[in-house]
C-alpha cells in the first residue's frame, strides 16, 4: 500500500483529503507544520508528499527542498493558494513533480497522485532494465552496450555474451555453457566459436585485449566476468 504524507496546517483540508485518499486505499500520514512533515517523512518514508506552501515554521518550499535531497525518488506535489507563475517555478526548481492551486477538487488531486505514482513505477521499471558493471551499462530494451556513456558496436552474439557476463559477475562459465546460452543447445559446431567471439569482444571492451581486465580466462574451465568490489 502506498503511503501519502499530507503536510497542511488547515485541519479541515487534511480531513477532506484523508477521506478522499482512504477511499482510494492509501495509507495516510498527517502533519500540520513543515517540521512535523519532515519528521513524519523520515519516520514513515512515504511514496508521495503533498506540501502546502504556506506552513507555520519552515514553509513548503523548504520542506520540498529537504525531502528531494534526502529522498530523491519521493513524489512531491505542492498545494498553493497562489497562482503566480513564480511560485510554480520555484516549487518545480526545488524538485516538486506537480502543483495544485487551491481551491481544488479533492478527486482531481487523487487522480494526480495516481498518475504520479504510475510515472514513478514506470521509471523504476525502466531503471531495472538497465544493468551495469564498472564503466559498462547495458540497456536491455534497446540492446545497446555503453562504455563510459559511449555506445559499443556489437554483434547479437557479442551482446548476449556481454549481458550474460554482467548479469553473473564472478561466475565461471564453461565453453559448453556459453555455447548453449548464446548459440542454443542445438548448435552444431565447434566450441572454438566461443573463443573466437570472446577475442572479438575483448578487442571492443578492453584497453589491452592481450591483458584483459574484465573478461578473465579461467584455465581449464572457460571464462568469467571480473567481479568488482
Amino acid at each position: 500500500m502506498h503511503k501519502i504524507l499530507i503536510v497542511e496546517d488547515e485541519s479541515s483540508i487534511r480531513s477532506l483529503l484523508k477521506v478522499s485518499f482512504k477511499n482510494s486505499e492509501y495509507f495516510i500520514i498527517e502533519a500540520a507544520s513543515g517540521e512535523e512533515g519532515l519528521e513524519k517523512a523520515r519516520l514513515e518514508e512515504p511514496t508521495v508528499a503533498l506540501l502546502d506552501v504556506m506552513l507555520p515554521g519552515i514553509d513548503g518550499f523548504e520542506v520540498c527542498e529537504s525531502l528531494r535531497k534526502e529522498y530523491p525518488y519521493i513524489g512531491i506535489i505542492m498545494l498553493t493558494a497562489r497562482s503566480q507563475d513564480i511560485d510554480k517555478i520555484s516549487g518545480l526548481k526545488l524538485g516538486a513533480d506537480d502543483y495544485v492551486i487551491k481551491p481544488f477538487n479533492p478527486m482531481e488531486l487523487v487522480l494526480r497522485v495516481e498518475a504520479l505514482i504510475r510515472r514513478m513505477d514506470d521509471g523504476k521499471a525502466r531503471k531495472d532494465k538497465i544493468i551495469g558493471s564498472g564503466p559498462f551499462k547495458i540497456d536491455i530494451d534497446a540492446h545497446i552496450v555503453y562504455k563510459k556513456e559511449m555506445v559499443i558496436d556489437m554483434t547479437p552474439k557479442e551482446y548476449l555474451l556481454m549481458k550474460i557476463f554482467i548479469e553473473n559477475p564472478g561466475k565461471a562459465f564453461t565453453r559448453d555453457e556459453l555455447l548453449d546460452l548464446v548459440w542454443g543447445w542445438d548448435f552444431v559446431g565447434d566450441t572454438k566459436i566461443v573463443d573466437v567471439n570472446i577475442r572479438r569482444l575483448r578487442r571492443k571492451i578492453e584497453e589491452d585485449s592481450s591483458e584483459p581486465n574484465f573478461i578473465e580466462t579461467v584455465w581449464g574451465v572457460g571464462y568469467r566476468w571480473k567481479k568488482t568490489e
